[in-house]
């Protein structure tokens, strides 16, 4: 029986990997946009694995068990004992768990009661019901003293309580209104946002810009527009079709504003080994941001 149980975990581990693949499969558009997609998927076959391997050792024990329990039978009818199977390690857990007595030995525990011919039996109540009932007690005393003694940590109406004032006060998200955000050479906005572009966006498009796997952002031409609002939009919302992520639930809005800032700062600042022009052609209304845009460019520097 446990032989068919162990072959059964074996031959199933390859049906649960199969029908994870295909699950994945189906969801890939939406798991790729995932920046821990990587991550989630090596942690899931790290877990397959180690699945597998467990069930093939507990196998090899069974059969172990198996081999030592045959050398142990030959041995005693080559002395001429009388072989006694040796109990599995279930078994052994179960009796230390329940302590019950063999039926065989119950005529030992017999009480006089005797009842219509249904006789009453001395057995103690289970090592694990008393672990149980010890546990509860240890618990409570420490609660007691944790809670009501040395107020150590709060009650639930004092938690409930500290929730709800904290509530009120706390400060309300940061939302941008994409519609109205115009350029500032704010230099601590675009500070911040070039270190979030080269902790975040230089895998593709490099720490200056200059482009790699994505396009080049420092010239004029542009494949989703090249306006402040537009490289918010792109930002935010991301390419999936060319698997750039939405970052909106990532980075948060005032986060993707100081990128575009940064972006929009080293506006022709022409790096070494820039990538070639994507895109269209896009020039400013006004050359104010581009004004501003060499001054911060040179202090950044």
């Amino acid at each position: 029986m446990r032989t068919k149980f162990f072959l059964f975990i074996l031959l199933i581990l390859p049906g649960i990997a199969a029908a994870q693949d295909a699950t994945a499969t189906e969801s890939t558009t939406s798991l790729s946009s995932d920046p821990l997609f990587p991550m989630y998927l090596v942690t899931t076959l790290v877990f397959l694995v180690i699945l597998l391997v467990l069930a093939v050792a507990l196998y090899l024990v069974y059969v172990l068990n198996i081999m030592a329990d045959q050398a142990t039978k030959e041995r005693a009818e080559r002395l001429g004992l009388e072989y006694k199977p040796r109990p599995s390690w279930w078994n052994q857990m179960w009796q230390s768990m329940n302590a019950s007595v063999p039926v065989a030995e119950e005529k030992d525990i017999e009480l006089d009661h005797n009842f219509d011919g249904i006789k009453e039996l001395d057995n103690h109540l289970p090592p694990w019901w008393k672990w149980l009932l010890y546990g509860t007690i240890a618990w409570s005393i420490a609660y007691l003293i944790i809670y009501h003694v040395t107020d150590s940590a709060p009650l639930s109406l004092e938690e409930y309580e500290a929730e709800m004032a904290s509530a009120v006060t706390e400060k309300p998200k940061a939302t941008i209104d994409e519609g109205t955000l115009t350029y500032t050479a704010d230099q601590a906005m675009i500070s911040n946002g070039k270190e979030i572009f080269i902790a975040n966006c230089a895998p593709c498009h490099k720490n200056l810009g200059e482009g790699g796997v994505g396009p080049n952002l420092t010239d004029d031409y542009w494949l989703h527009g090249g306006d402040l609002k537009d490289i918010y939009r792109t930002i935010n919302k991301g390419v999936p079709e060319k698997n750039m992520i939405a970052w909106e639930t990532i980075l948060g809005p005032e986060k993707i504003r100081d990128v575009a800032f940064f972006i929009m700062s080293i506006h022709g600042s022409n790096p070494p080994g820039a990538k070639a022009p994507q895109g269209d052609l896009y020039k400013p209304k006004s050359s104010g941001a581009a004004a501003d845009t060499t001054k911060v460019q040179a202090s950044l520097q």
